[in-house]
């Protein structure tokens, strides 16, 4: 296995920012989106990468935002190295783990689509019996699937954790018509998604996605798409309500963390060679079971 990539320079490129995992470069109207192998937890960038994590997490959104093309628009120009302007293509270590996208005007919303009870909507329903405002069924354990998906909307926070709103603040926010549309875009996908996911054997108990404006005014599908940083995803045959659930994704680090009895405070422990390869694994097993295909890690650098 190569090594992970941790950063990206594009000397002749215009870099706009470096989140917790992108690096994102500007060229006209566009935007060259590189999903690095960092990987964070609890608001912290942890080392090591996980070699290879940003190419599956590009190309497993990818194969969703193709997919649900005749949904909703998406930010995709090309996803493919030889198709981006130049400087880009010139910089291999780009190939895999690279979109170019539309540059567009970001709804400061997660929108997020709940079929299960996890995470903080369990946080929350042990506390006050209802998600993000939603009442919901007495009784429920952890992992319960809801009666039907529930669209919690969330705060998108430059740093700290996005904060749970209510669709009647969602709507104080971005206005009702625009809500009302996010709202069904979310769950529609969501449940798109869902069937198609558990045909092939993973359940998908919540994710979130992110929209953007066109200059027109048009809502269009931007970020990630339904992967293991974005969602939960569970092994179907080992489904079992009443705690927490073995998981393709990043669940794997964090449970780790816990469990090191770190603090959550700057500097996070270093991740052992077993969880880097376990997380990987993961990864790349839900990206083959979505997907049909096998990730091809071989790009990513020495």
């Amino acid at each position: 296995m190569k090594g992970a990539l941790l950063t990206t320079a594009i000397p002749e490129g215009e870099l706009v920012s470096r989140g917790k995992v992108r690096d994102i470069y500007a060229h006209a109207d566009a935007l060259v989106l590189v999903a690095t192998d960092r990987i964070s937890a609890f608001d912290c960038v942890l080392s090591p990468g996980i070699p290879g994590r940003g190419v599956i997490l590009t190309r497993l959104s990818s194969f969703w935002f193709h997919r649900f093309a005749s949904l909703v628009p998406n930010h995709l120009l090309a996803t493919e190295l030889v198709d981006f302007p130049a400087p880009y293509c010139n910089h291999p270590e780009l190939a895999g783990r690279s979109v170019l996208a539309r540059r567009l005007k970001p709804i400061p919303i997660e929108c997020v689509a709940r079929g299960f009870l996890s995470g903080s909507g369990w946080k929350e329903y042990r506390e006050s019996g209802r998600v993000c405002g939603i009442g919901l069924p007495p009784g429920l354990v952890e992992s319960d699937r809801l009666p039907a998906p529930i669209f919690t909307p969330a705060t998108k926070e430059a740093e700290g954790h996005d904060e749970n709103i209510s669709f009647d603040r969602m709507v104080g926010i971005v206005g009702g018509e625009l809500a009302e549309t996010l709202r069904d875009l979310t769950l529609r996908i969501y449940t798109s998604a869902v069937d198609h996911a558990l045909d092939r054997g993973i359940i998908i108990a919540d994710t979130k996605f992110e929209f953007g404006l066109s200059d027109d005014g048009v809502v269009v599908w931007m970020d990630e798409a339904l992967t293991p940083d974005s969602s939960r995803f569970w092994p179907a045959d080992q489904y079992r309500p009443g705690g927490a659930q073995p998981s393709f994704d990043k669940q794997f680090v964090r449970d780790w963390l816990i469990a090191s009895g770190w603090d959550k405070e700057p500097p996070a422990p270093t991740l052992p060679d077993e969880v880097v390869e376990g997380t990987l694994e993961r990864y790349s097993e839900a990206f083959r079971l979505l997907t049909g295909a096998e990730i091809d890690l071989g790009e990513t650098p020495d």
